[in-house]
């Protein structure tokens, strides 16, 4: 009998044993399942999650336009000759509710090779134009502004076929202009209207031998009745006057884009109404994606640039005079 119980026993404690780990079993199932589940939400709420808002965007513009013009054995005669112009315009902009800052740098180079004459210069910008808007009413298209101009070249100019005197240098001239005003973005429309009331124009002649002639306005040396300098050029010239700038960007036929940038700026001090003037024309012409034709017109007047013209080897001073540039090419154009 005691065997018996004992054998009953055991029974028990197998059979308690068994539903134990079962039990156990079904647990870790479940502790597995339900940790699953809490993995698949948390993936859920952080793929959920929206993107962060980026309030800056740029564009990149690079090109190269090439003519040229070849004669061999041609009857009417010609000069073959051939030319070749490297720019890049790069903007970066940003912009949220109540703020705008828009960036813009401009870079121009061409050059010019004719049969039997040396190498000549025919474009040379570098420009950066800065302007920074703060509105308080999200909804106007008016910003109280500041703006940066900063304007030079990169390399020397010169009165051809004079190329031992150089008539322009970097940084003579170099132009800054820096002011506050309240500037007018229309976005959708592509325009821009600025207006200054106080900004400070610099022109910076950092060439010795031309700020001693008095380039580009800048006080010229003093030299006493022997040619000796008494005192040197100064190498800088600062002003104080009314800015007014606008840039309008319009498709006006299907694939020709016509851009119109306008400067015009007035010294309070010297000369008041007496305005300087800046004034591009450009139409883009696209044939595709990445090639394209230009044909542009540049208008300057500026009352510190003077015009010297060479007759018998005598310069002759003719004072300031309207500066007309135009220009037309063909080329490859990359946007990134």
């Amino acid at each position: 009998m005691d065997s018996l119980n004992k054998l009953i026993a055991i029974i028990f404690l197998l059979f308690s044993l068994n539903g134990f780990a079962q039990i156990r079993i079904i647990t870790s199932k479940t502790d597995n399942i339900n940790a699953n589940k809490i993995d698949q939400a948390l993936t859920t709420i952080i793929t959920s999650k929206p993107d962060t808002i980026s309030y800056w965007s740029s564009k990149s513009v690079v090109g190269l336009d090439v003519s040229e013009m070849a004669f061999v054995n041609w009857s009417a005669g010609g000069t073959s000759a051939i030319s070749g112009l490297v720019r890049g315009q790069f903007k970066w902009d940003y912009k949220d509710d109540n703020q705008v800052w828009a960036t813009e740098l401009i870079c121009r180079y061409g050059m010019n090779k004719q049969e039997g004459i040396e190498v000549r210069k025919t474009e040379d910008v570098l420009r950066l134009n800065s302007t920074y808007g703060y509105r308080t009413n999200p909804t106007s298209n008016w910003y109280h502004s500041g703006k940066l101009n900063f304007n030079t070249q990169f390399t020397d100019g010169y009165k051809y076929p004079n190329t031992t005197d150089p008539i322009s240098r970097p940084f003579a001239p170099a132009y800054v202009f820096l002011g506050v005003g309240s500037e007018y973005i229309n976005k959708p429309e592509k325009l821009n209207a600025y207006l200054s009331p106080l900004t400070l124009k610099s022109t910076m002649v950092l060439d010795q031998k031309l700020a001693n002639a008095g380039a580009y306005g800048v006080q010229k040396a003093v030299y006493d009745a022997s040619g000796n300098l008494i005192s040197k050029g100064k190498k800088s010239k600062t002003e104080l006057g009314i800015l007014a700038t606008s840039y309008l960007e319009r498709e006006i036929i299907n694939n020709v884009i016509l851009k119109n940038r306008l400067t015009l700026y007035t010294d309070y001090l010297h000369n008041f109404g007496n305005i300087d003037v800046d004034w591009q024309l450009y139409a883009d012409l696209k044939v595709n994606d990445y090639i394209k034709s230009n044909i542009g017109l540049n208008l300057v007047y500026d009352e510190d640039i003077d015009v010297i013209k060479e007759e018998n080897g005598v310069k002759i001073n003719e004072g300031s005079k309207v500066q007309l540039k135009q220009i037309l090419g063909i080329g490859f154009e990359y946007v990134f």
